[in-house]
């Protein structure tokens, strides 16, 4: 789906005519989910990309959700994280809800690559550590997505490895994931998760984190969800300050490996041409899987 900037002016007009006059600019994102337009120097509108036919009352729930997930993350780390602000409706040619948060500045870790920066491996860690701490209120882990069981995922993985073939090193990887489906989930409860701290989610200066987008998905989940972060973001010696940071014993840090490995894999060749950016961030992570000494 496509939506133009004179559309988001034309929905901000009627529904948010306190915003009207604000210039509105496309921002440019490798993210599959959203388009998303800052309105402003203060505020940034996200519109979901799914297609005409999808459910608009479904789509509404989710948005709902990631607004409540938003407000009881905010402030409650020391990393800025954005701020829900209103939920709009279709018109004017898109037939979605859609939402407004607020804007936060500085540099998506795609542009500035914090990997090497032992300094960024401890802000990540007190981030993960910040977000444990607001608490589950008593919820677990629900849903089908990443942060439940490993091994439920093993069909998608399945699927990942046979249109790999000519993009990955497949037999080696196999290999690697039949261990990693057999990993245990453990005795340690479920925590409160970002759930997908990937470099287009992070925002970083001069090798430090600063601040961390698409908080929609903070909820109950594995405690090594977060950990995709030690291969998604870091480099060996990095990587390793995290997990003493973190205090992760063996099983843990596995797991946090397997959801990493999970994730990229899917990435690769499902965006190879349509988001060469998701591509080969699946590449990067999967190499320094395989290169991991782990």
């Amino acid at each position: 789906m496509r939506i133009s900037e004179q559309t988001v002016r034309n929905l901000l007009a009627d529904q948010f005519p306190e915003w009207a006059d604000l210039p509105v600019r496309q921002v440019r994102s490798a993210g599959t989910v959203n388009a998303i337009f800052r309105i402003g120097e203060g505020l940034t509108a996200r519109f979901p990309l799914a297609g005409e036919d999808d459910d608009i009352q479904e789509i509404r729930r989710e948005l709902q959700s990631e607004m409540y997930a938003g407000r009881l993350l905010f402030s409650r780390t020391s990393f800025a994280t954005p701020e829900p602000v209103a939920l709009g409706e279709p018109g004017f040619g898109y037939p979605l809800p859609w939402s407004v948060q607020t804007w936060l500045p500085g540099t998506i870790a795609t542009d500035e690559d914090p990997g090497g920066s032992w300094e960024f491996a401890g802000d990540l860690a007190e981030l993960i550590s910040g977000m444990r701490a607001v608490g589950t209120g008593g919820r677990t882990f629900a849903g089908r997505g990443r942060g439940g069981v490993i091994e439920s995922h093993a069909d998608w993985v399945r699927t990942c490895l046979r249109k790999s073939g000519k993009l990955l090193p497949v037999p080696q990887l196999g290999q690697i994931w039949n261990r990693m489906r057999e990993l245990p989930r453990g005795s340690d409860g479920d925590v409160m998760t970002h759930g997908d701290l990937m470099p287009g989610n992070v925002l970083v200066a001069e090798g430090r984190l600063t601040g961390v987008l698409d908080v929609g998905g903070f909820r109950p989940a594995d405690p090594a969800l977060d950990l995709t972060s030690a291969w998604h973001l870091l480099e060996h010696g990095p990587r390793q300050r995290l997990r003493a940071d973190l205090g992760c014993d063996d099983l843990t840090w596995a797991r946090g490996q397997a959801w990493a490995f999970e994730q990229s894999l899917g990435l690769v060749w499902f965006y190879e041409t349509s988001n060469p950016v998701m591509s080969r961030i699946g590449q990067r992570t999967l190499s320094r899987i395989l290169d991991d000494p782990q």
